[in-house]
């Protein structure tokens, strides 16, 4: 287990470096998504439904803002379409993370962890605490592509990943674009409520899950 928190905060570090790299060059700020879904919106439905997919399957390789941007495909293309929207946007990058570190992430583990015995102690570790993770990995803007990446990594089966990944993320979909669409520039109580009220629920969850984490790693120890 001990092994396995490291590999995710290695992971973690890398995401977090194209957080910090698009923050000082002040691509994709929170004013550019929102000016951009606002231009596709005067053009076609379409495009806008376009942009949010591909804003949220660009979430796999940079940090973007996933939950502003499923607000406003709430409120821009109103609820039915903004969820298949953002689920095919989610899902897209989901799968791809999946298949990627599958492919390629089992060679890197072994480059790093050349003792057989410590590969065989993360993938079990992550067979553990991996579903709960796929469930709450929307607690924390870089743990969706952490979490898919180690799933691939470790030859979570694909059903299985699929399975939890969806259980965490439909739901999310369901009510943070259904927030956005019954939200104004007049009224945006139920987005602002909606994303406090999420975003609570999933950090005391990723609180639970660390804490469980932490106690299986010192008895690895």
């Amino acid at each position: 287990m001990k092994d396995l928190i490291k590999l995710m905060v290695v992971l973690g570090l890398l995401f977090l470096s194209t957080f910090i790299l698009l923050k000082v060059t002040g691509v994709l700020s929170l004013d550019q998504v929102r000016d951009a879904l606002t231009a596709a919106q005067q053009i076609s439905p379409i495009y806008l439904a376009l942009l949010v997919v591909l804003l949220l399957y660009a979430d796999l390789f940079v940090a973007v803002p996933t939950m502003t941007v499923s607000i406003l495909a709430g409120y821009f293309l109103g609820w039915p379409l903004a969820v298949a929207a953002t689920l095919l946007g989610f899902f897209l990058a989901g799968i791809t993370g999946y298949l990627l570190s599958r492919k390629y992430g089992s060679a890197l583990l072994h480059h790093i962890y050349r003792n057989g015995e410590k590969l065989n102690e993360i993938e079990s570790a992550f067979q553990r605490t991996g579903p709960w993770l796929l469930i709450i990995c929307r607690a924390l803007p870089i743990l969706p592509e952490v979490s898919c990446c180690m799933a691939g990594a470790t030859s979570m089966k694909f059903a299985k990943f699929l399975l939890f990944f969806a259980m965490g993320t439909v739901p999310y979909a369901l009510i943070v674009t259904y927030a956005g669409s019954i939200s104004s520039l007049e009224r945006p109580q139920p987005a602002i409520y909606t994303a406090i009220a999420v975003s609570l629920f999933l950090w005391g969850s990723w609180h639970l899950i660390r804490r469980y984490a932490n106690r299986k790693a010192y008895e690895f120890l």
